[in-house]
């Protein structure tokens, strides 16, 4: 079997040439799109978790071999949450060659961020059954790039923190509302304000209501701490 001109084209993005093409193939392939002959992304997306779970636990011990587990766990969220898959696999084009069904198609699955974390993490285990461990570090550790040494600036969840700023002064958590939704069904635009009990607020806006929310948390305890 031999690789489409597009998904050469991926593979040579990714920087890893498979010796089993079918597998690439199987892991950018969405259940919508999936038939009895064709087997879809999803058992490979369960495996692709795991091995990126534990490149991203060895690559951030061996960046901070005095970091305690409380400090390695918010950075080890941050690089394997969905919102960081998804924003690897645009950089790479993933979304380009995602083979859906027509239904996906016209929902905008090309974009959606849940379907670009799992096509990523199907790829990672593709790689993994491909070459084995090492292609599969190698293959992530590139893809990730830099996100592994400034992660701790992404660590923070916002939300949580904007919470605790707020109950060690005795107030109640911050509330969130979304003040507007624009855009077709496909590729919404979520507006979200965020207020506290005093008054302060902030607004954000994002493509998924989470990213809004953390967006609007961010900018409010950044306002918060320059006035400190």
């Amino acid at each position: 079997m031999k690789l489409s001109q597009d998904l050469q084209g991926f593979s040579a993005r990714i920087g890893y040439a498979f010796r089993s093409p079918a597998l690439l193939i199987q892991a950018l392939t969405h259940a919508s799109m999936s038939s009895a002959t064709r087997a879809d992304n999803q058992r490979l997306e369960f495996l692709g978790d795991r091995v990126l779970g534990l490149v991203m636990a060895e690559a951030l011990l061996t960046a901070d071999t005095s970091a305690a587990e409380g400090q390695l766990a918010p950075r080890f969220n941050a690089l394997v949450r969905k919102e960081t898959c998804a924003d690897v696999a645009r950089a790479f084009g993933l979304g380009e060659v995602l083979k859906l069904g027509r239904s996906e198609m016209i929902s905008g699955g090309r974009r959606k961020e849940a379907l670009l974390g799992d096509a990523l993490e199907a790829v990672i285990a593709a790689v993994y059954l491909d070459g084995g461990f090492d292609a599969a570090r190698n293959t992530v550790l590139r893809l990730w790039g830099d996100r592994i040494s400034t992660v701790e600036a992404d660590a923070r969840d916002a939300k949580t923190s904007l919470q605790e700023w707020a109950q060690a002064r005795g107030m109640a958590p911050p509330t969130y509302d979304e003040a507007a939704r624009e855009g077709p069904d496909h590729q919404p635009i979520f507006t979200v304000r965020v207020s506290l009990a005093d008054g302060k607020t902030e607004v954000a806006r994002a493509g998924s209501k989470r990213q809004a929310e953390q967006m609007a948390a961010r900018a409010l305890l950044a306002r918060i701490e320059d006035k400190r």
